[in-house]
């Protein structure tokens, strides 16, 4: 895995194969599962890794699991900081936000992932539920497909060039 794919599967702890690993329970403040992302770019990225995300969008930890259940990427962050560890060392950066421009080249709204991943807008901006039959809303520019939620899995999607589609299967109930 190159260093830029790792940096972002350390951020985006939005839909793959993860491995066999037994990861914690979900409560409240934790959430496991498995994660793909897809940036449709020249050339475009494609990258999954099992996760376990724990905290929220202040302050918590994201950490990324190869396929045998070892650990490939963590990323912390808190207040006025971020910092994803990786065998290649450790980067820091201002903010998750900024980790995760970094890591895509893109902007990611990582705040609202923490309620999309609940099945859920984000409070802290405008949300738009789908009237057309499907299952979901659209929120600061991206799709929130939900039609699976039963399932537990969430598929968001950025329809602006490029193309950023984050799919998330969730491994427990929370």
């Amino acid at each position: 895995m190159g260093r830029r794919v790792r940096l972002a599967c350390a951020v985006l702890a939005l839909a793959g194969a993860g491995g066999c690993a037994v990861r914690p329970p979900a409560t409240p403040d934790v959430i496991a599962g498995h994660l793909a992302v897809r940036v449709d770019d020249e050339p475009p990225r494609a990258f999954s890794a099992g996760f376990t995300l724990a905290g929220n969008a202040a302050a918590g930890e994201l950490t990324l699991e190869g396929p045998l259940g070892t650990t490939a990427a963590r990323a912390r962050w808190a207040p006025g900081m971020a910092e994803v560890e990786t065998a290649e060392g450790r980067r820091t950066h201002a903010d998750l936000e900024s980790l995760a421009e970094q890591a895509l080249g893109e902007r990611v709204p990582m705040a609202a992932l923490f309620d999309w991943l609940r099945g859920r807008p984000w409070a802290a901006a405008p949300a738009q539920a789908w009237t057309d039959g499907r299952v979901g809303f659209d929120q600061l520019g991206w799709e929130v497909d939900l039609a699976n939620w039963s399932q537990r899995r969430v598929v968001a999607r950025r329809a602006t060039t490029p193309v950023v589609t984050v799919r998330v299967r969730l491994e427990a109930a929370f």
